[in-house]
């Protein structure tokens, strides 16, 4: 690959826009939500199916629900979608609150990730 195509590819890496949100996994036999944040709505979802199927997912009752119940007894919601200009900027705060929002509105639910 040439320099000047690797360079367009980074660039265009730097500027893409992946959806962020608050994303949830909910346990359809028990209900239980597990929610969190995401500036990659995608990745997260992979990288959380990935860990629960290695049984080295760190929310050790969303490991042991995926156990018992495998991936076909979860349910996978983006709950809210962040709407953003600028891919660069940090949107951890904007992220928290839309995710304290969707607490109010399940009482039961918790963090994915502590």
């Amino acid at each position: 690959m040439d320099i000047k195509k690797k360079k367009e590819l980074i660039e265009e890496w730097k500027n893409r826009r992946p959806e962020m949100g608050v994303i949830s996994f909910r346990c359809k036999s028990t209900g239980e939500s597990f929610l969190g944040i995401s500036k990659d709505t995608k990745a997260d979802y992979n990288s959380n199916r990935f860990k629960l199927f290695t049984g080295t997912h760190p929310n050790k009752r969303m490991q042991e629900l995926w156990q018992q119940y495998g991936e076909e007894g979860f349910v996978f919601v983006v709950l809210k979608v962040l709407k953003y200009e600028d891919p660069q900027e940090d949107h951890t705060d904007e992220l928290e609150v839309l995710r304290e929002l969707c607490f109010a509105e399940d009482s039961q639910a918790r963090r994915i990730w502590k």
